[in-house]
């Protein structure tokens, strides 16, 4: 009996030895070399994986730089500093770029807003969407209330107020999955130092608009004649703000009629 163990035990650990050559074999040959500027990369990135920079998270987002195939300063978390430390890693120059922060065209919160209808239900703005005309709210191009933003904003920079949303401009990261979140693509991503903003999305002429929101804009051109800077220009009774021109003296914001055009 104790023969048969010891041939037993000889045999497994046999076994073993052998399996244990024939890994390290395989792994001295299949060794996949990593760059070693890889992890210095991924350190110098915020670690959010929101998706900000259009890959997967943080560890595609530093592959894709050390291969050529993104830019350092493709992460709106890590704004700035993080391109800078990159450059170092990278031996190269990254260029600057100017802080960007989310912005949500509606102001027409419950309290401004007319509805056609109350609802009670599901309230994810998907399942409001699906609602006869696209929601209860009476214009049809306004923040539906549903939250569905502030689900995805990973940073706490989204909030509710009186029916609709709100963003944080200081805590916002310009990561983008709030306006990629929004099924009614009201969420625009602004300079973050753009004082003066159109919040409104509506398409309908001014008649309409009045009926259906008290902050909605109506088409009048009275700030697009008012810009001295040629920053402001009204299509599809909507205004446009042109950030590049514009130079935040607030004429347009001041002559709105219905205070669509908000100084934030």
């Amino acid at each position: 009996m104790t023969v048969s163990i010891i041939y037993a035990m000889l045999a497994l650990g046999g076994m073993g030895l052998l399996l244990g050559v024939g890994l390290g074999i395989a792994a001295i040959k299949f060794k996949v070399e990593t760059d070693p500027r890889l992890p210095l990369v991924r350190d110098a990135l915020p670690g959010a994986n929101c998706g900000g920079c259009g890959f997967a998270g943080c560890d595609a987002f530093a592959d894709a730089i050390i291969k050529g195939e993104a830019k350092p300063n493709g992460c709106p978390v890590g704004g700035n500093e993080s391109a800078r430390k990159i450059g170092e890693v990278m031996g190269i120059s990254v260029e600057e770029q100017a802080r960007k922060c989310a912005f949500i065209r509606c102001a027409g919160c419950e309290s401004k807003s007319n509805f056609r209808y109350d609802y009670k239900g599901m309230t994810s703005c998907p399942s409001l969407m699906q609602l006869a005309g696209g929601g209860s709210k009476a214009c049809v191009y306004g923040c539906l209330g549903g939250g569905t933003c502030l689900l995805q904003c990973k940073f706490g920079a989204i909030s509710m107020v009186d029916g609709i949303a709100v963003i944080d401009n200081e805590k916002c990261t310009a990561c983008g999955m709030c306006a990629a979140a929004c099924p009614k693509s009201l969420i625009q991503l602004v300079p973050h130092d753009s004082k003066t903003r159109v919040a409104c999305h509506s398409n309908d002429a001014g008649k309409a608009t009045r009926v259906n929101c008290k902050v909605g804009c109506i088409g009048c051109k009275l700030c697009e004649k008012n810009c001295k800077f040629d920053a402001v220009h009204v299509k599809d009774f909507l205004a446009t703000i042109d950030y590049e021109k514009c130079t935040q003296c607030g004429a347009c914001a001041a002559k709105c009629p219905s205070k669509c055009i908000i100084s934030v």
